[in-house]
């Protein structure tokens, strides 16, 4: 008879953990690295935009991740600017935020620029839904620029016992110099804003979209997209591609932690879409948009 352990080993199943180094890209090329969870090493441009960065083991109010970490803090490139979707806690993480050098560029949602600044942060660039601003790409030519849009999403916002909804919440579209996009969802439900994003913003060439934290429906559905709501978001917002993320990083809700992935690839089977352009990474894996 086989030990307990050594059996219970054996009905665990593995979660998606493959750190490999990551990739170099020129200016003109866009590379995505999952860290896990909404965090992602994003190189467009020639900048280094990091978003929701999380690299701490556990957050407040929640087990510890389940996966760790995909990228060694170590192994960041200069860091060129961060965008914050909102201030839940497994999104806007302060002990990561203090690795940083004070003068990163910060792009949040507006109500969220005091909070950065009473923590040191000097360049705080804060937005509402529809506005954008614009960092210098120097590596991609003279007078190039990278562009970050706030968009909007349906969602909420807490870190205290009084600052309910105080911030605003929502994504990023990310645009290069020569007219690429990534658009970063952020955590959000589904809805008609996915076909706004897509009319304001044409021409999306990669979606990170979420697909985890949704059971039970009955409470989760207005704040968290299920992977069949996050496909069809991405084609409303007429992504070409996605690469699913909030999953299998921290437990927040009751589904098993791979069900996502076996529902979102199933999802983009059944709408028909090329599986090359389902862009499921496991933690710590990157991609480089040719």
């Amino acid at each position: 008879m086989r030990p307990m352990a050594a059996a219970l080993r054996e009905e665990i199943p593995r979660l998606p953990f493959a750190p490999g180094p990551m990739p170099d890209p020129d200016a003109g090329t866009i590379a995505v690295t999952w860290a896990g969870h909404a965090s992602w090493v994003v190189r467009i441009g020639g900048l280094t935009v990091l978003t929701d960065p999380v690299w701490s083991r556990r957050i407040l109010g929640t087990p510890a991740r389940i996966t760790p970490v995909g990228v060694a803090w170590r192994d960041l490139p200069p860091v060129d600017a961060v965008v914050v979707s909102h201030n839940h806690y497994d999104h806007l993480d302060l002990p990561t935020l203090r690795r940083l050098p004070r003068e990163t560029p910060l792009f949040v949602p507006a109500g969220l620029g005091s909070w950065c600044r009473r923590r040191g942060f000097t360049v705080v660039t804060e937005l509402d839904w529809w506005e954008g601003a614009e960092l210098p790409a120097p590596a991609a030519g003279d007078g190039a620029r990278v562009r970050f849009d706030f968009v909007p999403a349906h969602h909420w916002s807490k870190r205290t016992l009084t600052d309910t909804c105080r911030s605003l919440w929502g994504g990023w579209v990310l645009t290069a110099p020569d007219r690429q996009r990534v658009y970063f969802a952020g955590d959000t439900g589904y809805g008609h804003w996915f076909r706004e994003i897509g009319r304001r913003y044409p021409g999306i060439d990669l979606a990170l979209m979420p697909i985890g934290a949704y059971d039970p429906r009955w409470m989760l559905r207005p704040v968290h997209t299920d992977p069949e709501e996050a496909v069809l978001a991405c084609r409303d917002a007429g992504a070409r591609r996605m690469a699913p993320m909030h999953w299998s990083t921290f437990l927040l809700s009751g589904e098993p932690p791979l069900e996502p992935l076996y529902r979102v690839r199933a999802a983009w089977r059944e709408a028909g879409l090329p599986r090359e352009d389902l862009w499921d990474l496991p933690v710590g894996a990157s991609r480089v948009l040719e």
